[in-house]
């Protein structure tokens, strides 16, 4: 065998070794293992978001950072998203109430 050929082998066996290396010796982390969140879920931590956005909105505008006419155009496209995330809530769930659209019916009243 000649010099390259023997080097040739060594870089194969070199990468075939790392490659094995790296697909088995990952670590797994507790998330790997965690439920993947549904799709209720998603929807739940948008609406949350969205009204966290709307008290930061409206506290901004007090704080005097917004003028009238930006305040409400943020807060009616913000309304508006939350009413749409809420609405395929109540699609995925067969339009039955459930706790999560309960609550928003609740903080919609205060």
């Amino acid at each position: 065998m000649t010099s390259e050929a023997i080097l040739v082998a060594l870089c194969c066996a070199a990468m075939a070794i790392a490659t094995l290396w790296f697909v088995f010796g990952v670590k797994l982390e507790a998330s790997d293992f965690a439920p993947h969140r549904s799709r209720l879920d998603q929807l739940l931590e948008r609406r949350d978001t969205i009204y966290e956005n709307l008290r930061d909105l409206r506290f901004e505008h007090r704080a005097g950072k917004f003028s009238e006419e930006d305040y409400e155009a943020m807060k009616h496209a913000l309304e508006i998203e939350a009413a749409r995330v809420i609405a395929d809530m109540d699609r995925l769930t067969g339009g039955a109430p459930t706790a999560a659209t309960r609550q928003a019916a609740s903080e919609k009243s205060r």
